[in-house]
């Protein structure tokens, strides 16, 4: 069975537009581990429809500010593991796939 690879067209993108302009992913980030790999693939920065939605859905704003919460814990705590502190530190180095650089 295929492994899932994450945002498998952003590398590409972003190799081909280089520094002209920003690239922001605006799909399929569901935790702070798809922040985080988002921006080691190149990604300037992300958008988070879904999750936002599901705690407005579920507890109003209060459900809003959790959700933010839980995916900064969850990016910090993947950035701590990763031995990062700063997320502009962040970059392909830091994926590996079946011992193979992304």
């Amino acid at each position: 069975m295929a492994r899932h690879r994450p945002f498998p067209v952003l590398p590409e993108i972003v190799d081909e537009v280089g520094s002209q302009i920003e690239v922001w992913l605006d799909s399929g980030v569901r935790s702070g581990q798809d922040v985080f790999k988002a921006i080691a693939l190149g990604a300037r920065g992300t958008m988070i429809g879904r999750p936002h939605l599901y705690g407005l859905g579920a507890f109003g704003e209060a459900g809003v500010l959790r959700c933010l919460g839980i995916l900064a814990h969850e990016l910090d705590v993947t950035m701590a593991l990763c031995g990062h502190t700063d997320i502009r530190q962040v970059d392909r180095s830091v994926l590996q796939r079946a011992g193979v650089h992304v």
